[in-house]
């Protein structure tokens, strides 16, 4: 096997453990076991577990790289608001492990935050309040609001969304066939609130 792919396929098969217990939480032998190689090579590739961690979490939130399409695009803001939710709903069908590498890395950060995932994280709002403050520019939102509140409210809508899904699975169809009603209601909140 060459090193690439045998480097990819310990990535791929540690992703999951990590996700589920954490960097402390799983030890370098089960690890290689998941993996079915040797210890060594895991310290061949990555240098250790850490090293391992990082490349996971460095494949993980890589994907957040795509947020800046929104920058480029001809579109209003709000519309690029749009593609940020759509995008948000398809990262999370395709990725099933980042959520929790979230949730893990902001409540108890390792040493892998501060590199890789705040950058990231923070990148990404920078494009959001970018994409507000030009809407502000062309008067396309009503004074008053505050930037920062308006976008981590809608990240934060269409990200808690997901964080819930253990706990509201018996209650929300979270099918894939109902992610374009999804993607219209939080537009829809975001746009016009609740209020009638």
């Amino acid at each position: 096997m060459a090193d690439n792919d045998c480097r990819t396929n310990i990535i791929s098969a540690t992703t999951p453990l990590f996700a589920a217990k954490g960097l402390n939480g799983v030890g370098v032998r089960e690890l290689a076991g998941a993996a079915g190689v040797n210890l060594s090579m895991i310290s061949y590739y990555f240098g250790g577990k850490e090293g391992l961690y990082a490349a996971v979490l460095t494949e993980q939130f890589a994907i957040l790289e795509k947020v800046e399409e929104i920058e480029y695009m001809e579109n209003n803001t709000l519309q690029k608001f749009e593609r940020y939710v759509r995008s948000t709903v398809l990262r999370y069908r395709k990725n099933p492990y980042l959520l929790s590498f979230y949730t893990s890395e902001l409540t108890n950060p390792t040493s892998c935050f501060e590199n890789i995932v705040k950058p990231a994280i923070k990148r990404v709002i920078e494009i959001l309040l970018d994409t507000f403050n030009s809407g502000l520019s062309h008067d396309e939102y009503r004074d008053g609001l505050d930037p920062n509140d308006t976008v981590l409210a809608l990240a934060g809508m269409i990200n808690f969304y997901f964080l819930l899904e253990p706990i509201t699975v018996e209650t929300v169809d979270r099918s894939q066939e109902r992610d374009e009603q999804l993607i219209n209601h939080i537009m829809s909140i975001f746009t016009k609130g609740i209020l009638k």
